[in-house]
């Protein structure tokens, strides 16, 4: 099942090139008062509510996928994790380029583990990303986005597909700079996920996945999961036993070599085997 997030926050079912509104089935989440639970409602009661999702599906209005403003289709996520060089080839372009480490030592992930971007950088594709600090090299960084689907604590790496919902595409915007990545990959929209959520059971070996972005037809980054250096059970391991993952805390696994700049005008198109495919356009915050 693809969902997604729509328009003004409508959930729907992605069916081909259409979608189906499902938006009445979120009435049958609980009421929630505050102070709110920390993570995703919708996640958290996605197993409960998929034979409702699919019954609402079948009757639902459809409306053209063209049509409508895809919104990140996680909505609150308590946290975001993300990798760094997490492909072998990309610590390698990482460490030659001066405008990449600005004179710090690149370390390899083993050694400087993962880092948090902040939730108010989450944005869909159709709302784009809005670039600050012009003066600066703004890179796209394409990753496969692992949503959580229920609390996971100190999880062993041989059971993290049980912990997982499904499976987007994420950028990793980055500013360039001596700064700390937190600081310098949180910025508002800077990370984008979309287009939708493939539930778990859509993808048969997610460590086997091709993975793409191109900038303006340009071909920049194209790489396929089996070469991460930490695995997807080793991230969900690692990130667990740091933290306590809720439903729909989101992990960005590492992006490859290919990174590259983006400036105003310019139009990002990512795709991720058995996913599908987003087109975001870049602007000026």
């Amino acid at each position: 099942m693809r969902l997604c997030r729509f328009d003004d926050d409508r959930l729907g079912v992605v069916m081909g090139d259409e979608v189906r509104d499902v938006t009445p089935v979120v009435e049958r989440l609980p009421a929630r008062r505050w102070p709110f639970p920390k993570g995703d409602p919708l996640i958290e009661a996605l197993d409960d509510l998929r034979p409702a999702i699919e019954a609402e599906a079948k009757r639902a209005p459809m409306r053209p996928l063209a049509q409508v403003k895809l919104l990140s289709p996680v909505a609150n996520p308590s946290k975001i994790v993300a990798a760094p060089v997490n492909y072998r080839r990309h610590l390698e372009e990482a460490r030659a380029d001066a405008q990449i480490h600005f004179q710090k030592q690149v370390a390899e992930i083993q050694q400087i583990g993962l880092f948090l971007k902040a939730t108010s950088a989450l944005v869909g594709p159709s709302e784009g990303v809005a670039l600050r600090y012009l003066d600066r090299r703004n890179d796209h960084e394409v990753e496969l986005a692992l949503v959580i689907g229920k609390r996971a604590d100190r999880v062993p790496a041989a059971d993290w597909a049980r912990y997982v919902a499904g499976y987007a595409i994420g950028l990793d915007m980055t500013i360039r700079g001596p700064e700390e990545r937190s600081l310098r990959k949180s910025v508002d929209s800077y990370c984008v996920v979309g287009p939708w959520l493939v539930t778990s059971d859509e993808i048969a070996d997610p460590t086997q996945l091709t993975l793409s972005i191109a900038v303006n037809g340009e071909p920049r980054q194209k790489a396929n999961t089996r070469d991460l250096v930490l695995g997807l059970g080793t991230l969900v391991e690692l990130a667990s036993s740091f933290y306590t993952l809720l439903p729909g805390d989101i992990i960005l696994t590492g992006t490859p070599e290919g990174v590259g700049p983006v400036r105003p005008g310019d139009v990002m198109n990512a795709a991720i085997d058995g996913i599908g495919a987003m087109r975001v356009e870049v602007r000026a915050a």
